[in-house]
């Protein structure tokens, strides 16, 4: 906590301009679900002006904007570095908060907090703070530098980054490695994310016979249902004994679930004709895809007839980004964190990022926040950063980003 304390800024005279920075973004309410993305637009285009960096705005979508900020590199045939953020945060419940959470309100210890604090738009102001640093320091690099805002992946980035990858104008980005988001890790190590699981939404409906609640009506819909809630809990039971019992396993190892909605029934007194469950599975990148949705057709069919279920969310296409040192991005990032003296822990990634859309199109990316000895606070009450692990995240961003941007032609590349 030393180093914390000589860090931290006392009062606005004295506080680091790129907290400043920070803060004046986190200030801005991009939150599900009507987010403010125009104000949030008009500031990166401030930034790009104030760095002398091209911004490009791409619509994907009515009202849902990418914001690409761009620094040339000086060998054209390379392929480009992408630095991907996403501009909208998750809502709040205020009444939860010690401080309002788009105040961006600082302690005397130099804690943040904000929603977004973590997840992600520190990411994103480390980014332009890094590369305000290398271009103020004279550097030029080989490969071009884009970074992109993108909206709505808090809500699945379905009129985001999903859309821009199949654009045109992402093509013409010619990126080559990407990096995006991680999370915080409570250790001394850094969490860097090489895959991660694929969300599967479904809605079970189960049919019955309806009929007067007082009588014992056979084959009901709530019969039925709770057969397959029974199945896949006790699937879900499975995954969580395998995780205990292997300590070398992380939870983006193996697939969750969860039972989050259960619907159906008019009145007390009458039987349902129809009855449903929601559940949240994210899906392990090695389980086979086609075998595991015929397991869930499998529970349906041995509940009865009428069970059926629907994808509200299904992703097929999960990607691993090698981590080993003959791959040259993975030299370039592990061996940039070696010299700085970090501690690599790769996972999988618990939920989902638009890293998946990235990485679906061919694209190695690996997810990375450099907040260590740091509490997991995304989407938590009272979100928050301290100002010494976000200005250290600074100085970590412009090491990776000089490293990557400095990786020799590949085959293919001149």
């Amino acid at each position: 906590m030393s180093a914390r304390r000589v860090m931290t800024t006392k009062g606005p005279e004295s506080e680091h301009p790129s907290v400043t920075l920070f803060r004046q973004y986190l200030r801005i309410c991009t939150v599900q679900p009507n987010p403010d993305y125009g104000s949030a637009v008009t500031f990166l285009e401030e930034r790009a002006r104030q760095l002398g960096l091209s911004c490009q705005k791409i619509e994907v979508a009515p009202g849902y904007v990418i914001t690409v900020l761009t620094w040339p590199g000086t060998n054209p045939l390379l392929h480009s570095i992408l630095l991907n953020s996403h501009t909208d945060v998750v809502p709040v419940f205020k009444e939860h908060w010690h401080h309002d959470p788009f105040e961006a309100f600082k302690d005397s210890e130099g804690y943040i907090y904000a929603r977004g604090a973590q997840d992600m738009k520190s990411v994103s102001i480390q980014y332009l703070e890094a590369v305000r640093r290398l271009k103020s320091e004279g550097h030029r690099f080989p490969r071009t530098i884009h970074m992109t805002f993108v909206p709505d992946e808090e809500v699945g980035g379905h009129k985001g980054m999903e859309l821009f990858v199949k654009r045109p104008e992402f093509q013409a980005l010619r990126a080559g490695f990407a990096l995006d988001e991680g999370l915080a890790n409570p250790t001394d190590a850094f969490t860097v994310f090489y895959s991660e699981r694929s969300p599967w939404w479904i809605r079970v409906t189960s049919t019955g016979k309806p009929g007067h609640a007082s009588r014992f009506i056979e084959d009901t819909a709530a019969e039925k249902l709770h057969k397959v809630v029974n199945s896949i809990l006790a699937f879900r039971e499975k995954e969580r004994q395998r995780l205990q019992a292997n300590p070398h396993l992380k939870e983006g190892a193996v697939t969750s679930v969860n039972l989050t909605k259960l619907e159906g029934g008019v009145a007390y007194n009458v039987v349902p004709a129809t009855m449903s469950a929601c559940f949240d599975f994210r899906v392990a990148p090695d389980v086979d895809m086609k075998a595991f949705e015929k397991q869930l057709q499998s529970w349906c069919q041995e509940a009865g007839e009428g069970v059926t279920f629907e994808f509200a969310q299904k992703f097929t296409e999960p990607r691993m980004t090698p981590t080993d040192d003959t791959d040259p991005w993975w030299a370039a990032f592990s061996g940039a964190c070696k010299e700085m003296n970090l501690t690599l822990e790769p996972e999988i990634f618990p939920a989902a990022t638009d890293s998946r859309y990235i990485r679906a199109v061919g694209i190695p990316a690996l997810g990375f926040s450099p907040m260590n000895r740091t509490p997991v606070l995304l989407h938590d009450h009272n979100e928050r950063l301290h100002e010494a692990v976000f200005l250290r995240g600074v100085d970590i961003y412009t090491r990776l980003v000089a490293a990557l941007a400095s990786v020799p032609a590949l085959p293919g590349e001149s």
